[in-house]
């Protein structure tokens, strides 16, 4: 989800929830802590220099249960962001506290936003070896040939 997208929900909302890829909503008492723009330099493991940026939340709960995080002082917190930090409409990462700082992607289901699983991966997998995995075939589905003539497919 880009930034531009997060402020038009939450010109619409009342009220702001995070939920969870397990569906546990995260507690409604809150607070984003940053927002901040990311700038990731690297190079992958194929040699090719590559550069990454997304717009960075990140949610932490307080035992504050008198306040609660209302969408327009979130719209102003980013607005600020976007000027002070120079963000452009980028895509969202969300950090929220689990056993270690979990990184989640973002997106909105009409009432909560959703904090989406993200995964690492070979970006230069052409480079290193790594084939794309080969289907597997259920063995009882395979047709016997009665005779292997050559184009048959038996071999």
């Amino acid at each position: 989800m880009k930034l531009s997208q997060v402020k038009s929900v939450l010109k619409e909302l009342e009220t702001i929830g995070f939920q969870l890829p397990n569906g546990e909503l995260v507690p409604n008492h809150f607070h984003v802590t940053e927002v901040g723009k990311i700038t990731k330099h690297f190079i992958d493991c194929g040699g090719t220099e590559r550069k990454e940026e997304v717009v960075n939340f990140q949610l932490w709960n307080a035992n504050d249960y008198d306040h609660r995080l209302h969408p327009e002082k979130l719209l102003n917190i980013i607005e600020l962001s976007e000027k002070v930090l120079k963000i452009a409409d980028l895509e969202i990462e969300v950090e929220y506290q689990a056993d270690t700082i979990g990184k989640f992607g973002l997106d909105f289901d009409g009432q909560h936003f959703l904090l989406t699983s993200k995964q690492t991966d070979c970006l230069a997998k052409d480079q290193c070896g790594i084939h794309a995995e080969k289907p597997k075939k259920i063995l009882s589905e395979i047709q016997t040939a009665t005779s292997c003539a050559p184009g048959s497919g038996c071999c």
